[in-house]
């Protein structure tokens, strides 16, 4: 067994909910769901970085409108916070559309899936977030009204049970999701557009947070907003919360100007170091050092030192340090960098060779 009693206790991060990180790329609550909405761009022109795929999205539209004709569907895949739904809002505005709205887990039954294409016009953008968490029945229903523009509904159940086969106009779905690997084939293959989404660099995600600023009415000095962008994991959800955070610091502590002093003290006080490390980061990343000896170790082994599920590890700290190298997966397990250890300022242990291995080389070498 591993006696931990000898580091300090909150370095394991069992006060630490994963759920309410500042710095995590999900949308904490309702709130700060509407605070982004009111800093969503709405012209393809106005959005920032994804040049190829706004190029492409573009030239799909341009042709879509010389033929007068819907959309075919599209499909955004990539990590959250990127701008999937953002994207889908953009392209109902320029086709001068509809968009009506709903989530893989919201449609249980056929019937959810009726009232929605029920009442589409021609050209309407029907969005689905989490796409890959569409039930078997939902997914089979929506298979005809993708491809024929018609789907069958079945009234009643029993010696009484019909079915009716409902025409419906041409429309353009376009689905989002984190977990492209979920999907089913027969799904993925009816969207005529997959597109892909990066993380954003820091001249990007700068851009952005001057845009939000603006729009705020937020006043700025010189190398404030690269310093929250810097901070921002290459995620734009991310950098307009750090953005708020820091507003508000700016309002309560300063005179409500961002300064390179503010930003960096809000941040420090939210705990995110300078390349976007918040507590849960640091303390996998130190579980991994101080009892794990720098790995290999399993994600079960690390999940229980941190008092944490394994799936917010795997989903939620592991993309990033895996992103900017601070964390190996191997076969035997996670292992971290020597770059990690010399962040955190920590030994960085070398790797032996396996003592069995070296054995097994030494027979053979006097058998020759």
């Amino acid at each position: 067994m591993f006696r931990i009693s000898k580091f300090d206790i909150r370095i394991f991060g069992f006060n630490i909910m994963a759920i309410s990180r500042t710095i995590s790329s999900l949308a904490l609550n309702e709130a700060e769901e509407i605070f982004n909405i009111s800093l969503r761009p709405k012209r393809l022109d106005e959005c920032v970085g994804q040049c190829k795929t706004r190029e492409k999205l573009a030239i799909a539209m341009e042709a879509a409108k010389q033929r007068a004709e819907p959309l075919e569907h599209i499909l955004f895949y990539g990590p959250p916070g990127l701008g999937k739904t953002t994207l889908a809002h953009v392209v109902a505005n320029e086709m001068g559309t509809r968009i009506r709205c709903s989530s893989g887990p919201a449609l249980t039954k056929a019937g959810d899936v009726m009232g929605l294409l029920s009442n589409i016009n021609t050209g309407d953008v029907l969005f689905i977030d989490e796409v890959h968490r569409l039930s078997t029945p939902v997914e089979e229903f929506i298979y005809p009204a993708m491809e024929e523009f018609r789907v069958d509904f079945t009234v009643d159940s029993g010696l009484h049970a019909k079915t009716i086969n409902f025409p419906l106009k041409r429309f353009t779905l376009i689905g989002a999701t984190t977990r492209a690997g979920l999907l089913s084939a027969p799904l993925r293959s009816r969207f005529g557009m997959l597109y892909h989404l990066d993380f954003y660099n820091s001249a990007e995600l700068t851009e952005i947070l001057a845009r939000s600023a603006r729009l705020l009415q937020l006043q700025c000095e010189d190398r404030t907003l690269e310093l929250i962008a810097g901070r921002s994991r290459g995620t734009p959800r991310v950098a307009n919360r750090l953005l708020k955070r820091v507003r508000d610091y700016a309002q309560v502590k300063g005179s409500g100007v961002l300064s390179a002093r503010i930003v960096e003290s809000a941040l420090n006080m939210e705990q995110i170091d300078s390349l976007g490390l918040d507590e849960l980061d640091r303390a996998f990343l130190r579980a991994l050092v101080n009892v794990y000896e720098g790995g290999p170790a399993g994600i079960e082994a690390i999940a229980a030192t941190l008092g944490e599920e394994r799936d917010t590890l795997e989903d939620v700290v592991e993309p990033y340090l895996l992103q900017i190298g601070f964390v190996r997966r191997t076969k035997r397990g996670r292992e971290v960098t020597k770059q990690a250890c010399e962040h955190l300022k920590l030994k960085y242990h070398k790797k032996k060779e396996n003592g069995e291995q070296q054995e097994l080389f030494k027979a053979k070498e006097i058998d020759s």
